[in-house]
């Protein structure tokens, strides 16, 4: 049974809810972790489809906190798969004694403020009530499935999937007709090992995109030996990357547009050879500049078409925007898959599918069967999981209506009120444009210092300033609009949730992120109203 009362709650056990819980531990305050889940991991709890694994290196995807975490546990794989990262997750969890503090399969539907004590009463779906001081929302950017609503969708008859929620027994598509709706990160991953398995595959693409190898393979152990061996060094350098991670890897700083063509060749023949986002390494301006970004778009669509036999097939699979304004994909065979006779491409962006039926979909005039249906059609990112859990703040406003024009934070952190309110990499933070792992333990530490320093210095309450967040916001377009990010309609602005406000949610520029965060701290925390 839940306790009536504590100290902290802190939602998510993913590896933000992780850390979070063990530095509010270690300030010798009563926590108590909340999980809709039944164990560790967050996102790689959920996501077992097929293929899933991280897009940044093992290495460095990984807690920092630790040196003797860091020297003991052993990486398989250059990136590594779902089920390493979450035995990794769970193996933390259970060496620091984190799991006697969390409540699993506790859903959270409500967390309303109450301003006469300053707590938080958190309820849950069970029928639960909590009251807590301080509440850190440790939910994750990508943990809000999105399942577009098509006509028909309770009409079907056959096996549905999400990859954001598949089953934990894994699924076996031996000898079955498969349709996979959607062409992100989940889909390219899955794809392959689906086609392995199916009778047919149908993949029913709305909006290709831009996809780099990941050239994975197996981590030797003499690599591993090299990195550990000077760890704190590599972890140092990476806190001044922009995305935190790759500091051992060349990052050009000259443009593009400088270049001859065999100079451009050679050098992105070089990064596509590195795979996966160091290819966006291979020169500065590439998500700066429109014509620098073209020359790289350019590239990858070629090499699309030396791989795909179909020109037709290969021209469908061919992005015809801006690389990298959504996330960029790293694969493993993904557009080799469409040699294989059993594998159809469904261009579904002229002519939408129309609905579901018992045996299968209609589009275009067309009805196809199947005997299984996966949903890769992504997540309500960012703010998804936060909206959906009632939360209210001071007066009875309600974090809904507040964002209702899209997320408005201080730091991504906090936002204004909502006393006493946590976000761990929220809308407003570097989030999903920096290795998160690094993200959320930045942040758990910045959280714990402050409710730290509030309890020393006798507050009971703190909250974001009003005009610190609004110059958030004004920061945060400023630095987008200096990039090409903004101009896709991606899951960035929120753009693939039919109804959802178009904003930019994530901070760019982790070092002046990291900077920024330490002066305020320094400051005794400019932009905080506290009582």
């Amino acid at each position: 049974m839940l306790p009536k009362r504590c100290d902290a709650v802190v939602v998510g056990a993913g590896f933000g809810g992780l850390i979070m819980t063990l530095r509010l531990r270690e300030l010798g305050l009563d926590v108590v972790g909340l999980e809709r889940g039944g164990d560790f991991g967050g996102t790689w709890y959920w996501n077992r489809y097929p293929g899933c694994r991280c897009d940044v290196e093992s290495m460095e995807y990984s807690y920092q906190f630790s040196k003797e975490l860091e020297q003991e546990w052993q990486w398989p794989e250059r990136y590594s798969a779902q089920p390493e990262i979450l035995a990794y997750a769970q193996h933390v969890a259970d060496r620091f004694d984190v799991r006697r503090l969390f409540h699993f399969n506790r859903e959270v539907v409500s967390a309303v403020f109450d301003s006469t004590d300053s707590t938080w009463t958190v309820g849950t779906r069970e029928g639960e009530a909590l009251t807590c001081s301080y509440l850190i929302m440790a939910t994750g950017c990508l943990s809000a499935a999105n399942i577009p609503a098509f006509a028909g969708l309770n009409d079907y008859k056959g096996r549905t999937y999400h990859t954001g929620a598949w089953p934990h027994g894994g699924v076996d598509f031996t000898g079955q007709r498969v349709a996979v709706i959607g062409t992100g990160s989940s889909a390219i991953q899955s794809i392959p090992i689906i086609a392995r398995q199916a009778k047919s595959l149908h993949v029913f693409q709305r909006t290709a995109n831009y996809s780099i190898p990941a050239q994975n393979a197996p981590l030797p152990e003499e690599t591993a030996a090299a990195i550990k061996a000077n760890y704190g060094e590599l972890r140092e350098r990476n806190w001044n990357q922009p995305a935190a991670f790759g500091a051992y890897y060349e990052r050009n700083p000259d443009s593009v547009l400088t270049a001859t063509p065999e100079e451009r060749k050679a050098r992105f023949e070089r990064y596509w050879v590195m795979g996966g986002f160091m290819f966006l390494g291979a020169f500065g301006d590439l998500v700066m500049n429109v014509d620098a970004n073209a020359h790289a778009a350019e590239f990858v669509r070629s090499k699309i078409r030396e791989t795909v036999k179909d020109p037709g097939t290969a021209e469908l699979l061919c992005p015809k925007g801006i690389i990298a304004c959504k996330r960029l994909c790293a694969d493993t065979g993904y557009f080799e898959t469409y040699n294989l006779p059993h594998v159809k491409l469904v261009d579904v962006s002229q002519k939408p599918i129309e609905r579901l039926n018992p045996t299968g979909l209609e589009t275009g005039g067309n009805h196809y069967e199947f005997d299984a249906i996966v949903f890769a059609t992504g997540f309500d990112a960012m703010t998804g999981a936060l909206l959906r859990m009632g939360i209210v703040g001071e007066g009875g406003l309600t974090l809904k209506d507040k964002w209702s024009a899209g997320p408005r934070t201080w730091l991504g952190v906090t936002t204004s009120g909502f006393p006493n309110l946590w976000m761990m990499t929220g809308p407003g933070s570097p989030s999903v444009l920096a290795n998160m792992i690094t993200g959320v333990e930045h942040h758990a530490d910045f959280i714990s210092r402050q409710i730290e320093w509030l309890r020393k210095q006798g507050h009971t309450r703190i909250e974001a300033d009003v005009a610190a967040e609004d110059q958030w916001v004004d920061t945060l377009n400023q630095r987008a609009s200096l990039t090409l990010y903004p101009h896709c309609n991606s899951w960035y602005l929120g753009a693939n949730v039919p109804g959802k406000p178009r904003v930019f949610m994530p901070y760019l520029g982790w070092p002046d992120y990291v900077q920024r965060l330490r002066q305020i701290e320094a400051d005794d925390y400019t932009g905080f109203k506290v009582a």
